[in-house]
């Protein structure tokens, strides 16, 4: 029986962070959704207007026996750009921030540890902006964003932003894929 964990992050649009851990060995799903808002089951344009408090999320559900909830840390923060502030590129709002949505108290304490070396490493010239937040107010996302990428790569998004970053992505991190 599977070690079975959960992360639950936001790195900008969950299409590219869902598409991403669902090749990763020792990932045993990755679900799109939303959390830190205050409206219960959002929809995706509720969340899209920015004002429901819920930031595009990922929950990774892993295999603690064969990958360690630091490197699904490590993998996603090469994933993003950390020290951008309620934006990903040209996804601009809070819905796009970048957020640990920790699950328990030893999740807190790993991520603020990985933060405070990359910033110590100095590994982002910029200041890191990634919260570190209880997880609250879940709600998967519905049914058409599961597997968006896979479905969907024609689409102009698809193509033209998710699939150079899970192009650098599997390069970077190809010993790890399924």
């Amino acid at each position: 029986m599977a070690n079975k964990q959960s992360a639950t992050l936001a790195g900008g649009c969950f299409w590219c962070i869902e598409s991403a851990f669902n090749s990763v060995e020792g990932v045993l799903s990755a679900i799109s959704g939303y959390a830190g808002g205050h409206v219960d089951a959002p929809s995706y344009e509720q969340v899209c207007k920015g004002d429901t408090g819920h930031a595009e999320v990922v929950r990774v559900e892993f295999d603690a026996d064969v990958i360690s909830y630091r490197e699904i840390l490590e993998i996603f923060f090469a994933l993003h750009n950390p020290t951008q502030l309620n934006r990903q590129g040209n996804d601009i709002g809070t819905q796009y921030r970048s957020a640990i949505f920790y699950h328990n108290d030893e999740q807190k304490h790993l991520a603020e540890q990985i933060l405070q070396e990359m910033t110590d490493e100095q590994i982002w010239p910029d200041p890191i902006v990634t919260e570190v937040t209880e997880l609250a107010n879940y709600f998967a996302a519905e049914d058409y964003h599961q597997s968006y990428f896979k479905n969907n790569p024609q689409n102009q998004y698809c193509a033209m932003v998710v699939a150079p970053k899970l192009a650098k992505f599997k390069k970077t991190f190809a010993a790890r894929l399924r």
